[in-house]
């Protein structure tokens, strides 16, 4: 696991490049079908990646956000594979903030065992593979491990959300929030804040799919912390995201959550059972 995780580092890292020479040209922006942005630098990170990683491991299918209908439908059969988003943020990297990220992540039986992120703008890398302990690296830099911290009440939780996407229901789960800081973050840097030990919680109630979580899911959970599916009426913590286990690509609404946080969400008093509560 340690070489293949190797491995797929210099891949991420070859799609950063990929990534930046488009990015500090000019932008061409198409709508899909389903009206989201798609640009030339989308489609050049994903031909990369699906080139190395099928050179690397050519028994094990790969599902990107780019992928075509056929390889989406066939999936569900697959026991290991590749999950990819070879650009996670594009409306970020549109606006030029510099928070899109290129994720990476193997699924073996619903579960993620190893992710890489890098942020092509911040020359910065985190992964982890099962049982291995969470990481972060700066191009050209020494590698460090990370861990998210854990949460006291003496202090105000914070928050990590969407530039991009917000709703009622995020209003909400905010108001039965302890005391908080919402910071607003791109793409899959959101994940890799808590990790590091720099936020604290990721409520997102609102679609997700998932190539978007994959990668940084295994960081996280090597880092500390968990993703577990939520209830945005009850605002109940339920059981652990898994993947390719759904007809749908879409993820459930979820929240991220540092170091015992769990538990914490489930303790009675720790949100507003005013709001909380189930309308």
């Amino acid at each position: 696991m340690t070489e293949l995780l190797e491995s797929v580092k210099k891949i991420a890292w070859d799609a950063c490049g990929a990534i930046m020479e488009i990015y500090q040209g000019s932008i061409e922006v198409t709508d899909k079908s389903d009206d989201s942005p798609l640009t030339q630098a989308d489609l050049a990170a994903h031909r990369l990646i699906q080139r190395r990683l099928s050179g690397l491991t050519p028994s094990w299918p790969l599902l990107s956000e780019e992928s075509g209908a056929d390889e989406i439908e066939d999936r569900l059969s697959w026991s290991t594979f590749w999950l990819i988003d070879p650009l996670d943020g594009t409306r970020e990297f549109i606006n030029r903030n510099g928070e899109f990220t290129v994720n990476i992540a193997l699924i073996h039986e619903g579960n993620p065992i190893l992710g890489v992120i890098a942020a092509p703008v911040l020359s910065t890398m985190w992964y982890a593979a099962k049982g291995k302990g969470a990481w972060r690296q700066c191009l050209g830099e020494p590698e460090e491990c990370i861990a998210s911290a854990a949460w006291h009440p003496d202090r105000l939780l914070r928050i990590v959300g969407s530039r991009s996407h917000g709703n009622g229901k995020m209003t909400r789960l905010l108001e039965a929030m302890p005391p908080c800081h919402l910071q607003g973050v791109g793409s899959s840097l959101k994940f890799c804040r808590i990790a590091e030990g720099a936020a604290d919680c990721y409520p997102r109630p609102g679609a997700t799919c998932e190539w978007d979580t994959g990668a940084a899911h295994i960081i996280l959970e090597e880092a500390g912390g968990t993703v577990l599916q939520l209830d945005t009426n009850t605002l109940q913590a339920g059981e652990r995201l898994r993947y390719n286990q759904r007809d749908s690509l879409i993820n459930p609404d979820f929240i991220a959550l540092g170091r015992g946080l769990d538990e914490k969400w489930r303790y009675p008093g720790f949100l507003n059972a005013s709001v909380s509560r189930s309308p």
